[in-house]
């Protein structure tokens, strides 16, 4: 079992306890942490609190995490389509709806169940159990081109390129209004949003440097058809960076408007190109995903307004 223990600050002086925790620790949820709360694996100055409790400055809070449990992740035999393989890597052209590991609630169905089917032990295992040769994501509703890597050299090399920016990253995406420059970048500070933890946020201080180039690829009448690359690759960061311009993604019901009136399942992004050294031979490699139908025909349907 593993201990926590805070002495809570004055910034954090009149929180539920649950919400306390929860920017403490911002990888576990306050669903969760009302789990532990009503187990008694929470205490605060050694006695138990309940969810609603409000801590006070000096209040000493000390929190047993349970024994984790990893669960037994099994291969699938899930039709993958195969942008380029050889025996240090492979990239897929994940589609739509697909989460790259499990994670709790995605046991099956992922990217790495069908990678474990397809590549057998073939997989570096640096990420641990839960994500064979992952070495990078993309969200659940991203579309296009992943990399993953067959041994731990490969996955050392391809970190240190991601690392080191020099990885080719360029997304398609389709965002709400007209952007007045046709080209430009946006430069800022990603980190958690400061109240709704499960969302990223552009911060003053304390986030992760990112940086996104733009350029335009077509107007419509109330949309714009985008090329983003990446220079970093921060969690959301082009959702983040177009919804800060005031532009954000279709169909992003997390960082965009409620409505949905195009129907669309998450956001409109696609990542098309990827480009990358070969982590063995050196040779630059450049893997091309085509737009996935429901992408053509958004494109098709704003063209015709």
């Amino acid at each position: 079992m593993k201990e926590f223990h805070f002495t809570v600050t004055e910034e954090l002086d009149g929180e539920r306890i649950d919400k306390c925790l929860n920017m403490l620790i911002d990888s576990l949820s306050r669903s969760y942490i009302q789990k532990l709360l009503a187990s008694e694996a929470i205490t605060v100055n050694a006695q138990t609190v309940k969810p609603s409790f409000r801590v006070s400055v000096d209040d000493k809070i000390k929190l047993v995490l349970p024994p984790s449990i990893t669960p037994d992740i099994q291969p699938e035999k899930i039709p993958l389509s195969i942008l380029y393989e050889d025996r240090d890597v492979i990239v897929i052209d994940k589609p739509k709806g697909m989460v790259v590991h499990p994670a709790p609630g995605h046991y099956e169905g992922t990217l790495v169940n069908a990678l474990m089917y397809h590549c057998g032990n073939e997989l570096s295992g640096i990420n641990g159990v839960l994500r064979p040769g992952i070495v990078h994501r993309i969200d659940r509703d991203t579309t296009g081109s992943i990399i993953a890597c067959k041994n731990d050299y490969a996955h050392n090399e391809i970190a240190r390129q991601l690392k080191d920016h020099t990885i080719v990253r360029k997304y398609q995406a389709i965002i709400h209004g007209i952007l007045k420059k046709e080209e430009g970048t946006v430069h800022t500070l990603i980190g958690r949003h400061p109240i709704d933890r499960k969302k990223m946020a552009v911060i003053d201080k304390g986030g992760k440097d990112a940086v996104t180039h733009y350029r335009v690829l077509q107007y419509f009448q109330n949309a714009t058809y985008i090329e983003c690359i990446l220079e970093t690759g921060r969690t959301h960061q082009i959702r983040v960076h177009m919804a800060h311009l005031g532009h954000p993604l279709l169909g992003d019901l997390v960082y965009g408007a409620k409505g949905n009136p195009y129907n669309l399942t998450g956001q409109t992004l696609h990542a098309g190109i990827l480009g990358f050294k070969h982590p063995v031979t050196g040779k630059y490699i450049e893997t091309s995903a085509p737009l996935p139908e429901y992408f053509v025909n958004l494109l098709k349907r704003l063209s015709e307004k």
